[in-house]
């Protein structure tokens, strides 16, 4: 899925048009992701075209403050702190470090080197599933698209890749989106990711940083995804159970977020 081509938001892009079950798809226009908000210009017309209603930011309290988000007019913000009891202990930088870490290629090999920069991002995607904060965070969203007067909504973190591509799958999962689906839109970021990140890139391996160190730490990697549907799995089952049990939504939330986000004949319906 291409990002929409906005000038103030980076990693813009609409989940609707996706492909779901029986020629089902993602009703477009209502809901959206994103890399952070600080630099939205409300005048920027692929912006002012989305008109958004709810904006819903998976950030931690050191990165909104940093970068307050600007909001279109008429949006309504929701802080939903993905990480607030985690990224202390998680092994990760926080995103505001990841500048830092790629121009000292020596720093970054100290801290993320030998593999441990995809171990840490392992163990904070388990804890996207099993995480307390993690889990009110995901309930909060999926609570804000089951409302009828949710209208357009984004959902966002700083760069628009990890907590925010969890959300993704997670709708995508609950509307009936099939694996490769769900993979092709959560790995479709790198892009995005790596054409922002382009500088710092060259710079780092100009140094004579690694290279795939660099890769790995700004963009996503399969494995990363594999190890929160692992955690589903291992804990809950299916992705409806998660939703069910992990995050506390009931089915009728869920049915609601279906109707309303589905296109096409019928709504469908889950298992687990």
């Amino acid at each position: 899925m291409p990002a929409i081509p906005a000038a103030s938001v980076a990693n813009l892009r609409d989940l609707g048009g996706l492909p779901l079950a029986a020629g089902r798809s993602v009703r477009p226009g209502l809901v959206l992701r994103s890399a952070q908000l600080d630099r939205l210009d409300p005048a920027d017309p692929a912006v002012a075209a989305l008109g958004l209603r709810t904006v819903v930011d998976l950030r931690t309290d050191v990165e909104r403050d940093e970068r307050p988000d600007r909001l279109p007019p008429g949006a309504r913000g929701l802080v939903a702190d993905v990480l607030a009891d985690h990224l202390a202990i998680s092994g990760l930088p926080p995103a505001a470090r990841l500048k830092e870490l790629l121009s000292d290629p020596a720093l970054a090999e100290e801290h993320l080197g030998a593999g441990r920069v995809r171990e840490a991002f392992a163990r904070t995607y388990r804890t996207f599933v099993s995480g307390e904060s993690a889990r009110a965070a995901y309930r909060v969203l999926l609570t804000e698209l089951a409302a009828p007067d949710a209208g357009p909504l984004l959902f966002h973190c700083t760069a628009g890749k990890d907590r925010t591509g969890w959300a993704a799958t997670v709708v995508l999962s609950l509307l009936g989106a099939d694996e490769e689906t769900v993979r092709e839109e959560y790995l479709s970021v790198n892009t995005a990711v790596r054409q922002a990140f382009a500088p710092l890139i060259e710079g780092f391996t100009a140094q004579g940083g690694n290279p795939d160190l660099a890769l790995d730490l700004i963009g996503v990697l399969p494995g990363y995804l594999d190890a929160a549907l692992d955690e589903v799995a291992v804990r809950h089952g299916s992705m409806e159970r998660y939703v069910r049990e992990g995050l506390g939504v009931p089915d009728g939330v869920t049915e609601r977020i279906r109707e309303r986000l589905t296109a096409g004949t019928g709504t469908g319906t889950g298992t687990g």
